[in-house]
């Protein structure tokens, strides 16, 4: 039975919940269930706090587990990305007081507060740069410069409104892009059940990406629409009672919809319907 850890609470917790639903496993009614057996899938669900979940995968105490990147990065476990999820996204850069730092290379030398030291440590040291101290705080990390705690910080950033209200300035790269992954031991053989758990996640994050597109088109305009709509391998084109027009589907892309649909009615197609995905394999 394949042991999967899955995010108990925060940002992590409610869309992994509903992934691995939508891939066809049961998932707990009662945020108090900490194990949950699924017998008809051959699995078992542990829920576990997310910073705690790479290592306890690393340690072999659960075969895979579903957490942020960059918890990944921090934990020293010797776990490893297996799968990228696609939510939960995310930006790590470094801040400091408004006009004071445009370079990582100032931090030399200076002390930066974060969250995650282990990550920014690394980081750093791959950078070249050694700050007199990296200053691991659990919350609030915006506050650490005005209390003299830290002179530089590093934080996850979506709008960086939170960074402007504290009187700071985002400067340099990105440390990191994060994302959910599903992590697995990086050393010994892959779990028994894994290769299931991988094609039902992609199938998910395929279904979230495509639509099925369905439309009419005339004989002599079918190249011209199939070229629009190529698939993945290739358009499905059926002939119609009209045998003057045929009717195709093809796989596209949700983010293009709109615009797919406006290039086929410019080259005749009609009767265009778009549907989504509950589930696929490829």
């Amino acid at each position: 039975m394949l042991r999967i850890a899955v995010p108990n609470k925060g940002s992590l917790s409610e869309p992994a919940a509903d992934m691995l639903r939508e891939a066809g496993y049961r998932q707990r009614r009662d945020s108090r269930e900490l194990v949950l057996p699924d017998p008809d899938n051959d699995v078992e669900f542990f829920f576990l706090r997310p910073r705690d979940i790479a290592v306890y995968v690393g340690q072999g105490t659960v075969d895979v587990g579903i957490t942020g990147r960059d918890l990944l990065l921090d934990s020293e476990s010797s776990a490893t990305e297996h799968l990228p999820l696609g939510f939960a996204r995310s930006t790590f850069r470094f801040a400091a007081v408004a006009g004071s730092m445009d370079d990582v290379q100032q931090i030399d030398g200076r002390r930066v507060a974060t969250s995650y030291p282990v990550l920014v440590g690394s980081y750093l040291r791959g950078q070249g740069v050694a700050p007199s101290g990296v200053v691991r705080l659990d919350g609030a990390v915006e506050t650490a410069i005005r209390l003299g705690v830290a002179d530089v910080i590093a934080d996850v950033v979506e709008t960086g409104t939170t960074l402007r209200a504290a009187g700071l300035e985002i400067f340099g790269e990105p440390l990191l892009r994060s994302e959910a992954v599903l992590v697995r031991r990086s050393d010994g053989e892959e779990p028994a059940g894994l290769d299931v758990l991988t094609r039902r996640l992609q199938g998910v994050l395929t279904a979230r990406e495509y639509v099925l597109m369905d439309y009419d088109v005339p004989l002599a305009q079918v190249e011209a629409a199939v070229a629009i709509t190529p698939g993945l391998e290739s358009p499905t084109v059926s002939p119609l009672h009209n045998r003057d027009w045929a009717a195709v589907r093809a796989m596209v892309r949700r983010a293009d919809t709109n615009r797919v649909m406006d290039a086929l009615y410019e080259v005749g197609a009609r009767a265009i319907l778009v549907t989504s995905i509950h589930a696929c394999r490829l």
